[in-house]
């Protein structure tokens, strides 16, 4: 069995790259303590204004830093505080399913495929969202066919030899 082929897949926001990773925002719920306005209608301590009105939340674009065409987010998009959590889960799920694909068409095996989601604090109004997400795969591949698995187990045959000698007999 040939040693496995990993590969690293994201989406990220603008100045962030890598694999396969996805940049968003994704809103945590305020206590119902705070009043009775909308929690998104009240600026927090030490921020500039309340998350309906932030501009930053408002202009942050998500897009794909993969080589792979058919997942979402090759073209900047942006994503709501709001459904960020969902939608960066769901877009880091197309590359694991993109990962099996790739594995039953080349005879190979998913050893492992795993996403992190990373979250964020906007510094503008202080809203919690899903920051990014990466998924990291490795694929076995098996068969004689590869040149590099014979030139392995020719070199591991040749380094056994003459080890297990019996110097007593």
């Amino acid at each position: 069995m040939a040693g496995p082929i990993t590969g690293s897949m994201a989406i990220g926001g603008y100045g962030i790259s890598g694999g396969y990773r996805m940049y968003g925002n994704a809103r945590v719920s305020a206590s119902a303590s705070q009043g009775s306005a909308a929690p998104d209608d009240q600026v927090k301590a030490g921020r500039k204004s309340s998350p309906s009105e932030c501009q930053t939340c408002k202009s942050r674009k998500y897009q794909d830093g993969s080589n792979e065409s058919d997942v979402s987010f090759k073209a900047p998009g942006h994503i709501s505080p709001q459904s960020s959590a969902g939608t960066v889960r769901a877009h880091e799920q197309q590359h694991v399913s993109n990962a099996y694909e790739k594995a039953a068409k080349g005879n190979g095996k998913v050893i492992s495929a795993t996403v992190t989601l990373r979250t964020g604090v906007c510094p503008e109004c202080g809203t919690t969202y899903v920051a990014g997400g990466e998924t990291r795969t490795a694929i076995s591949y098996s068969g004689e066919k590869n040149p590099y698995l014979k030139n392995q187990k020719a070199q591991s045959a040749a380094s056994q030899i003459g080890s297990n000698v019996d110097y007593v007999a």
